[in-house]
């Protein structure tokens, strides 16, 4: 449903000499969080690339400068260039503060406004933060729309708060770090593709970039990018709930050219017809040569 853009505290706080509520430091703690926030957003805001180092957990920085490199964009002008304002949650109300490891979330219900106009509705936003040996880092921002869930909505409003004890709304305990640190853009841009109706299909592009597809259809840029020679696609699928299991299925791998009017070159195929039978598992190899390589300079 959510998924998605956005002072280490101890068990035991004393205040003025007292132990302090679970209460009190759930209050504390969501104090600090939204200032880490606050101070994210700030860098944002400004285009400040040092403050938003400095407030951004290690594993998100990676994996968006990662991502930059493999479409071989510049960092400063691709990051700050958003399609919409980070939201301001001094507006909104906090519903709760939910801790699990080293993660910890922060809800909130109201107008959330992305500057884009208008007079926002009430909804969720759930902000997620790292807890690292600095301190408290901001991770990610997720934004529940409850147009589709009016109910929902209503319960918020009289401060009835079951619905965010489902699962989705609970921090993750700990973070994927990503399997590879680009310093320098890629030399060559390549994609995935899947369809996958009723199916969950994870590939894996020369042991770095790591792709999940469920019931979709959908491309994903390749972290780490194409390699001159011999590139390695590893592949798993398997039938989602409700799936039929006869449902036709289809893996690619695209180089993509920054050239004008070049389409982009199919290398690498997996494709099953409806009713036809699925490999649970496979690895598979595709060739950069020469002739791809004037194929993407237009030549």
């Amino acid at each position: 449903m959510i998924r998605s853009v956005f002072t280490l505290l101890g068990a035991t706080l004393l205040l003025a000499g007292s132990r302090v509520t679970a209460q009190q430091a759930d209050q504390a703690l969501a104090g600090h969080l939204d200032a880490v926030y606050q101070h994210w957003r700030h860098a944002m805001m400004t285009k400040n690339y040092r403050n938003w180092q400095l407030h951004t957990a290690t594993h998100r920085r990676t994996s968006i400068v990662n991502r930059i490199h493999s479409e071989r964009r510049g960092i400063a002008s691709t990051l700050f260039n958003l399609p919409a304002a980070p939201p301001d949650t001094r507006s909104l109300k906090l519903l709760d503060v939910k801790v699990k490891g080293l993660t910890a979330n922060l809800i909130y219900f109201g107008p959330v406004d992305f500057g884009v106009g208008g007079r926002p509705p009430k909804n969720l936003l759930v902000l997620s933060f790292v807890r690292e040996v600095e301190g408290w880092k901001y991770d990610t921002a997720d934004y529940l729309n409850l147009a589709s869930l009016p109910e929902v909505r209503s319960k918020l409003e009289a401060g009835q708060l079951d619905h965010l004890k489902k699962p989705e709304f609970l921090p993750v305990g700990s973070v994927e770090e990503p399997l590879v640190v680009l310093r320098a853009p890629v030399k060559y841009i390549a994609k995935t593709y899947v369809y996958c109706p009723g199916r969950e299909v994870r590939v894996m592009v020369n042991g770095m970039s790591r792709h999940l597809y469920q019931n979709t259809k959908e491309s994903e840029v390749i972290i780490g990018g194409a390699r001159d020679g011999r590139n390695e696609v590893q592949f798993t699928a398997s039938k989602l709930p409700g799936g039929q299991g006869t449902e036709p299925m289809t893996i690619r791998v695209y180089l993509m050219s920054q050239m004008a009017g070049v389409k982009p070159i199919k290398m690498f195929q997996y494709q099953v017809v409806e009713n036809g039978t699925v490999k649970p598992s496979g690895t598979e190899y595709f060739e950069v040569g020469p002739a791809e390589v004037r194929r993407l300079r237009g030549q």
